[in-house]
């Protein structure tokens, strides 16, 4: 199998690089019918390694893509999860090529998406495409659905899961959206924290108001907002929200020792990242604060007048982004009904704050045992040589929770990217390496089952 890969390799590039000019940006209006093209896209990619039934289903939001090909009786049925939908390219300036133009440098391919997920979700297009081509056949039964939201929260297909069970049914989940812990090190994820984010807008007067007339003698938004932001957290690195907590598991020792087995350096990090000092809960570690314990984050603020020069005023409105974290029992509903409270509870005088939902998402936690992710360990240890490990990710992919859930199957989070990759950012890029292994190592795992 190494060998037909190696020897197709510049075309599966190519193909790839088709799927990356397509700006299908899923938050952005403006680029609705690109993330149509996306879809259309891989229909044509599908229908081309022989899937069948292959559907592109209409939602409210973006289309879903849907093919299958279930031709091994008696065989177990692998549901392939990816998305085809990318983040926003800004800013631009701070590429070295164009975003939608994609290059390949010192054996990387930059582009928006080259992780995070095309490039991934073309792996298992491409191994599948290489096992026909070998065998004329699949050694299981395969079935994809490759949706166009999950960059805005997977909005529409949660409900499409629900009503199409059945459909959907299989042994096993497959998602590459995930990455190694470092470049000689994969990993299979077992853990991915529940997500809740909210907008919080404070506003005081009905207009700007100049600070020499006003100033001390009116409410300040930017002055309430922080006040309330400030409100929401111990010195001690704790969340300060009444209830915040309820259902956050107390760390056992085992997974305590498991998450430390995970390889980490706080001194490079520092470095790498120009800081000082690491922060975060008392009492727990770098791992365990960015993998299995819940946290709030203040993720901008905007208010008053920030541009060049002065203007002295006593701003009317600020606006702050919020997300958390959340792991165990923790339900994102009552998390954000405890940050209304608190909201209610610490309003500045003067103040009018109102708080809208925009993310929630259940964390969930895979067993690391079971047949489905150890077989998955046994390919990745066949072709890089070394087995992975199974870390606990700090981030949030919200659909994991729900295949997991209704389908009642194992998800496994077979990831090919590498931390250092930028995805979200500028310079985007997918290690070529990586690409080919990747199917390489899906191939041995649908063979192995």
């Amino acid at each position: 199998m190494k060998e037909t890969i190696q020897l197709h390799k510049d075309q599966y590039i190519e193909e790839l690089k088709d799927f990356l000019r397509i700006p299908s940006i899923s938050s952005v209006n403006d680029y609705k019918e690109e993330v149509q093209k996306g879809a259309k896209w891989l229909e044509g990619a599908l229908k081309k390694i022989g899937m069948e039934n292959i559907e592109i289903i209409q939602t409210e939001g973006h289309p879903i893509v849907y093919a299958d090909w279930l031709h091994a009786e008696g065989k177990p049925t692998v549901l392939i999860y990816g998305h085809y939908d990318v983040q926003p390219a800004e800013p631009l300036d701070l590429w070295e090529t164009p975003p939608f133009e994609p290059v390949v440098r010192a054996n990387k391919i930059y582009a928006r998406g080259a992780t995070d997920d095309k490039g991934q979700v073309f792996i298992h297009i491409k191994a599948l495409e290489a096992i026909m081509e070998k065998d004329g056949k699949l050694p299981v039964n395969v079935k994809f659905c490759i949706e166009g939201e999950e960059e805005i929260a997977s909005r529409n297909l949660p409900p499409f899961i629900d009503q199409n069970q059945e459909k959907l049914a299989a042994d096993a989940v497959l998602v590459s959206d995930t990455s190694f812990i470092d470049e000689n090190q994969p990993a299979i994820c077992t853990s991915l924290r529940g997500a809740l984010a909210l907008e919080m807008n404070v506003k005081t007067a009905n207009t700007d108001l100049h600070s020499g007339q006003y100033g001390g003698g009116v409410p300040n938004a930017v002055h309430s907002i922080v006040q309330l932001l400030d409100s929401m957290h111990h010195e001690n690195g704790k969340v300060a929200i009444d209830g915040f907590y309820e259902g956050v598991p107390t760390p056992t020792a085992e997974l305590r020792e498991e998450v430390a087995q995970i390889p980490f350096d706080p001194e490079k990090t520092k470095k790498e990242l120009d800081m000082s000092e690491l922060f975060g809960e008392e009492g727990f570690t770098f791992q365990e604060r960015t993998g299995i314990r819940p946290t709030l984050e203040i993720n901008g603020v905007a208010g008053g007048f920030a541009e060049e020069g002065m203007k002295t005023i006593v701003p009317k409105e600020a606006v702050a982004k919020i997300s958390c974290r959340l792991v165990g029992e923790q339900s994102p509903v009552k998390v954000y009904e405890y940050i209304q409270k608190h909201v209610e509870k610490h309003k500045p005088v003067g103040a009018q704050v109102d708080i809208k939902q925009l993310i929630k998402a259940d964390p969930v936690s895979l067993d690391s045992q079971d047949p489905m992710i150890q077989k998955a360990a046994d390919a990745y240890e066949d072709v890089y040589g070394i087995r992975p490990l199974f870390p606990k990710e700090g981030g949030s992919i919200p659909i994991v929770e729900v295949f997991a859930r209704v389908l009642n199957a194992p998800v496994v989070l077979m990831g090919f990217g590498l931390p250092s990759e930028n995805l979200h950012a500028p310079n985007e890029h997918f290690h070529l390496d990586n690409f080919t292994k990747g199917i390489e190592t899906v191939c041995e795992y649908l063979y192995s089952l």
